[in-house]
């Protein structure tokens, strides 16, 4: 089964940092890219970001360019989501999602995503 299990949010003061975690299983990252997105209270979902393990790319929203970055762990099958200098807008429940590495043309289109995980909730506070 393939399965995402996001983890490592949480409440930090406004100029903070955080370092979300994807841990993947039942997939390799040879066939599979993955996504960050976030959703705030009464919004909808946005790309955050994005790792393409096969071409070898990452990419960021114009908001958080610059704050943060996002790596892979292909011996803990885990990708990372290093947060710095958080502010207030950052607040929502993020998560990371799986798709197939050959169905993708714009990294924050949700659609093509196949596999999502629960999210995990970080709240910015000023």
């Amino acid at each position: 089964d393939v399965q995402l299990q996001a983890s490592g949010g949480g409440l930090v003061q406004a100029g903070g940092s955080l370092r979300l975690s994807c841990a993947a299983s039942g997939f390799s990252f040879d066939d599979y890219d993955i996504g960050w997105f976030r959703q705030a209270p009464g919004q909808g979902r946005e790309g955050v970001s994005f790792i393409s393990k096969t071409e070898g790319r990452t990419e960021y929203a114009e908001s958080v360019k610059g704050r943060f970055t996002i790596s892979s762990d292909d011996a803990k099958n885990t990708i990372y989501l290093q947060m710095n200098s958080l502010k207030p807008e950052d607040t929502a429940i993020y998560y990371c999602a799986a798709v197939f590495t050959d169905d993708i043309d714009n990294w924050d289109d949700l659609d093509p995503y196949d596999y999502w995980g629960q999210g995990t909730l970080v709240t910015v506070s000023s």
